[in-house]
């Protein structure tokens, strides 16, 4: 049997796959046990997720420990519950199967739910992290192929970093441009 996992891989894993949860991508590793790989290309994992979920600006931080421990308490009951098989080499979420971290999930953030906002709140920084790269420089983010902005479609910059629309989004210009504006549009 192996040595039980150090309280920062328990909370790495178990916030990959509950980031995973939100939005599925596909295994980094044939082992990966975090990300179900359930979804063909990046998810919210490979997104940043848990690193938009650590930063000190997303006030989350030092809640994440926490969180952590309660998720796994559910995990924990909802697998009693079921009478699934305990695996100890892994965090209670972690051991569950995707479809079954996804109804657990599901009752966590459901109306009626008291800590439905904690639970809410985390799954806001899994979508965050996939759908805007929120804690990384967008252009930055774009040129390493962030799969969150890539599967929407975000345009590259143009070579000085700036972003051009010339052929406007309604294909006509909203309002003249004022005089004093500059070539890189900042008002004079």
């Amino acid at each position: 049997m192996k040595p039980p996992l150090a309280a920062e891989a328990v909370q790495t894993m178990t916030l990959e796959a509950f980031a995973d949860t939100i939005v599925p991508g596909e295994k980094r590793f044939p082992g990966d046990r975090a990300i179900a790989g359930i979804a063909e290309g990046g998810g919210a994992v490979a997104a940043g997720a848990v690193d938009l979920m650590r930063t000190e600006a997303g006030g989350m931080a030092d809640a994440l420990p926490n969180l952590v421990q309660a998720l796994n308490k559910h995990a924990e009951a909802y697998r009693d519950e079921l009478r699934l098989e305990a695996d100890p080499e892994v965090p209670a979420f972690v051991a569950l199967p995707a479809g079954h971290r996804a109804m657990l999930v599901a009752d966590l953030v459901r109306p009626g739910n008291p800590e439905r906002f904690l639970w809410v709140g985390l799954a806001i920084f899994s979508n965050m992290a996939f759908d805007t790269g929120a804690h990384l420089s967008t252009a930055d983010a774009i040129a390493d192929g962030h799969p969150g902005l890539t599967a929407l479609g975000y345009s590259k910059p143009d070579a000085d970093g700036l972003w051009r629309f010339p052929d406007f989004s309604y294909r006509r210009p909203l309002a003249p441009l004022h005089p004093d504006t500059t070539a890189t549009g900042s008002p004079a």
